[in-house]
Parts: structure tokens; sequence; C-alpha cells
């Protein structure tokens, strides 16, 4: 611009104009599409008597920070893409098994994988402590019957059956991990969804809860799901480590060497199994970030290149195409 007469005395009305404030960031809007994980009552509810709670822990209109307690009817929440490319990500959040997380671990990172074309679905789970009939294993049972709902689905919304993937974050992490590993159903079918496989085609676990066994446990997360005082036989039977891995699909782990709540020991023992047993396995540990960062908590931080990491190395699967 050249600064004459006319243009000086532009600015100086410009300079006269009130600026009007930034207009505050407002969280973005939930998803409108859910689905019900059981045709009716979720299974071995009779000595349950809870009433499901929702706990918003935000004070910042900017984002949403939501735990859910007490859930006796599990659901999906869906978020599809304006471009699907054929892959389905199950999110599995975190919260200790105490509760599960909404935002962080799931309707946060789900955005984030919906903008590269996958089809998302966030499980909102049963906890171990409600006095489900199942005891440990009824997350498990939600997990097993969400992976089957979104396979046997895939077809009618375009989507393939042969890639659908879970990402766990934390104690969702274990429950992805458990999801992958472990062969057996822990309900008896219900429809015809529960007739395809259950477990996903590829595994992606965050600073995963892995161990049950001192001293890398995270003991809330221990107590929630098998109580005070496990026999050995349980925390056997639900330590990722101590599981028969061989067959699994690819897995990844990410894992920050600063987690204070779940220690690095957890992904690096899982590794030591997943690589024993042959399974395509890739692993990434960072020097900082803490536990529980998601994706907005790790901006400007080396880790924040997370999905990114995710991506790619799922591209390198054959599970999408990145342009």
């Amino acid at each position: 611009m050249t600064l004459n007469r006319r243009t000086a005395l532009g600015l100086a009305a410009l300079a006269t104009v009130p600026v009007r404030a930034a207009a505050p960031q407002i969280a973005p809007a939930d998803p409108t599409e859910t689905i019900r994980l059981w045709p009716g009552a979720a299974p071995g509810g009779e000595r349950v008597t809870v009433t499901p709670q929702v706990t918003e822990r935000s004070t910042d209109p900017a984002f949403h920070d939501r735990f859910a307690r007490y859930t006796t009817d599990p659901i999906l929440t869906v978020l599809r893409p304006d471009q699907p490319n054929g892959a389905s990500l199950l999110l599995i959040p975190g919260g200790g098994y105490r509760w599960a997380v909404v935002d962080k671990e799931g309707l946060d990172c789900a955005r984030v994988f919906a903008a590269a074309g996958i089809t998302c679905f966030v499980l909102r789970y049963r906890l171990p402590g409600d006095g489900w009939a199942a005891g440990p294993d009824a997350p498990l049972q939600d997990a097993q019957r969400a992976l089957r709902l979104v396979r046997s689905q895939a077809a009618a919304h375009g989507l393939d059956q042969a890639r659908v993937a879970v990402l766990g974050a934390s104690a969702g992490g274990h429950l992805a991990g458990m999801l992958t590993a472990r062969a057996d159903a822990t309900y008896d079918a219900v429809d015809e969804a529960d007739a395809v496989p259950h477990q996903p085609d590829l595994s992606i676990l965050l600073y995963s809860v892995a161990t049950m066994a001192d001293p890398h446990v995270h003991a809330g997360s221990r107590r929630e799901l098998l109580g005070p005082t496990p026999t050995p036989e349980a925390v056997e039977r639900y330590s990722l480590e101590r599981m028969d891995w061989s067959g699994r699909p690819p897995t990844f782990l990410l894992h920050a060497m600063d987690d204070g709540a779940v220690p690095v020991e957890n992904s690096l023992q899982l590794l030591t199994t997943l690589r024993a047993a042959g399974v395509p396995c890739e692993a990434h540990l960072f020097q900082e970030g803490g536990h529980g960062f998601g994706i907005r908590l790790i901006a400007g931080k080396p880790a924040a290149a997370w999905p990114e990491l995710v991506l790619a190395w799922a591209a390198r699967h054959g599970w999408i195409t990145q342009t």
C-alpha cells in the first residue's frame, strides 16, 4: 500500500471504528446418531440398581470434558465423515473402570479420525463394579457386542467388514487389548449380529493399562475391575502381557515416559509379549505428555503427532489409503 493523504485518512477513519470482540469459542455439537448395543436389557443386570449419570467437568464453553458413570444401556455414538473411505474405528475411552470418558478420548479423538474419512463409533460401556453378573467381563461383553454391531452393519453403509479397528486409551486400552487378545465370547448370542467375529482387524492402544500385577499396575483400574484383593489367577487372566496373542492383528502402542498414572512399563511389557507372539507391532514412546492427553492436552508437544503416526501405520497395513 502507498501511504498518501487519502490512505492516511482511511486508516484514521478505521481507527475510530470500534473493534468487535471475537466471538467466544463454543464446543462442537454432539453427534445425533447413536446405536443401542443390546436389543433388550444388557445381560446379567438382575441385581443392578444404579442410576446412569453423565458429569461435566469443564467450565470452558470451548470444550466438553464429560464422563459417564453407572451406565445401564450402553451405546455407540456415531460420527460419519462426509467422504467415508470404508474403514471403521471403534473408540473405547478410559476412566480407570470407574467411569467412561465421553469427550477427551472419545468424541475429541473421533472427530480427528472422521476428518480423515474414517467412520467412528465411540463406546459408552458398562462398568464392572455396578453389580453385573459378568463382573469384570461386563465391559468386555459390551466391547465384543459393539465390534460385532459395527462389522455386521458395515456393508449396509458402504463400509468394509474387513477393515474394523479398535482404539482404546488408558483403561479403555486395557479393554481394547482384551477385545483383541481374547478369543472367547463372553455372552450368549442375542441376534444375527453375533454371528460375525468380535476381534478387530487392527488394534491401537494409547497409554494403555496392561498389567494387573505389581509393581507396574494402575492400582485404581485393578481395584475397580478385580476388587481389592484379586486372586493370582485373576491377575493372570486379566493381564494383557500374560495373554496369548498368537495370530492377533497388527497392534500400535503409544505411551509417554513421564506418565505418572500408568507407568510406561505397561506398554513395554506388552510390546515384549507382542514381539514374542509374532504380532506385527509398532511402538512410540514420547519423553513428555503425562497421562490421558487425548488430543487437546497434547497440543504443541511432539506427542501431538500421534494421530498422524497412527494413520501412516494403518496405511502401511492396508487399512486405509493415505493421499
